[in-house]
């Protein structure tokens, strides 16, 4: 199963429930408008900072957000795994 991209949960969880819109959480965050709509439309993932703000924005940890990302490109990576190609390691005697 796929893992949901941070930015959907943000949307889901805090931004919808909460009532505030794209522009006033931008602005909340300290972000252009159009960075935000990105990352809660799937477009960016979510940054170091990104993640800071968002844990100082809405009282959760810069964890929290890291791993939702982490977990997330590593699942998209993982579905193009098979065109990866490399050369392994020897293993020195």
């Amino acid at each position: 199963m796929a893992p949901v991209h941070p930015g959907a949960v943000l949307k889901g969880l805090y931004l919808d429930s909460m009532e505030i819109s794209i522009t006033e959480a931008a602005m909340k965050l300290g972000v252009a408008r159009k960075t935000l709509s990105q990352l809660v439309n799937g477009h960016m993932g979510v940054s170091a900072e990104m993640a800071i703000r968002l844990s100082k924005a809405l009282n959760t940890t810069p964890q929290l957000w890291m791993n939702m990302q982490q977990g997330y490109d590593l699942w998209v990576a993982e579905k193009k795994s098979d065109s990866i190609h490399v050369v392994p390691f020897a293993i020195a005697s």
